[in-house]
């Protein structure tokens, strides 16, 4: 097919590495390579010093401590809101230092600390793994939000991508198992469906960045089986859950050329008809990942946006 992708993005379209995951030879080959997207962006330097640590926290029962890099804004004298953010990588794929940039910006724009957490990657860790080291650094970050500077009455959750659908998943557990309480929910271009079934995951087989065959090859990993089955749990695929209610306000973003577009939409019909506050974005002319190409006018409008729902979202 033909998109008509915004012309600021058009030229870096040749510049962005591929990424094909038909196997788990091309993903380890995917892997070896995906530092080569945060090497396109500039390193941000923050306006003000913030103080970056790595640490572990304690994981799920029987299982590993999970690698955080806690981002804490220098000199606090005050609780300040708190964010536990989980990177994208179609649940294969990604790591603490390919997002660190983004993180450090919004820790430093914001004045928040952000707890970034390092799950476990499928296949070798499919569900509950992932969602469960999530979880893990969630509860960890509510029970040391005073050690940490956090305002418990201000923590929040998000990422972009598979952290945006781990995110969805994380706030289902954290409703169901009864906390810790969150204010706000970020779903950024979010994988939340595995049973590939909307317009957008039909027809968008040779999408730049994501596309359907990454994303049967990516729900295939993180299942351990084939996607689409009839008891796929609504923490792994939070498309499947029935029952909405009762979760925090959300600020969910989509694009237009992205296999994942309808189902985030969707996903935000549901919040918003089971009472959630929800505010959704859909980005014309965008692709999964163009936010990448962070000089293009509608890069600068989703990095805005994105911001200004935090500030709400946690009234910063």
């Amino acid at each position: 097919m033909s998109y008509a992708i915004d012309a600021e993005l058009v030229p870096w379209l040749d510049m962005l590495p591929g990424v094909t995951l038909l196997n788990y030879d091309a993903l380890l080959e995917a892997r070896s390579r995906q530092s080569q997207l945060s090497d396109l962006l500039p390193a941000y330097e923050p306006a003000n010093p913030v103080d970056v640590r790595d640490t572990t926290v304690p994981g799920p029962s029987d299982a590993p401590d999970v690698p955080v890099r806690v981002y804490t804004p220098a000199g606090l004298t005050n609780p300040v809101p708190g964010l536990v953010y989980i990177h994208g990588g179609g649940f294969v794929l990604g790591d603490l230092d390919m997002f660190h940039g983004h993180v450090l910006r919004l820790a430093d724009q914001l004045g928040i600390v952000i707890v970034s957490v390092d799950y476990r990657l499928a296949p070798e860790h499919p569900f509950p793994a992932p969602v469960e080291d999530c979880y893990a650094a969630l509860q960890w970050t509510a029970a040391k939000a005073e050690e940490l500077g956090i305002d418990p009455t201000r923590l929040g959750i998000g990422g972009e991508s598979a952290g945006g659908g781990l995110t969805a998943g994380t706030v289902l557990l954290a409703r169901d198992r009864g906390g810790p309480e969150l204010c706000f929910q970020y779903l950024g271009i979010p994988e939340l469906d595995d049973r590939l079934d909307t317009d957008s995951m039909r027809d968008y087989v040779d999408t730049p960045l994501w596309n359907r065959p990454n994303a049967i090859y990516s729900w295939t990993s993180y299942l351990g089986t084939e996607p689409g089955g009839d008891d796929v749990s609504p923490y792994a695929a939070p498309s499947r859950a029935t029952d909405l209610s009762g979760l925090p306000p959300a600020f969910v973003t989509t694009c237009q050329y992205d296999p994942l577009r309808d189902e985030g939409i969707e996903y935000a019909r549901r919040l918003a008809h089971a009472g959630v506050p929800t505010d959704l974005r859909l980005y014309p002319a965008t692709f999964h990942g163009s936010a990448f190409v962070e000089s293009a006018a509608i890069t600068r409008k989703m990095a805005a946006d994105e911001l200004e729902a935090l500030r709400h979202g946690l009234r910063v």
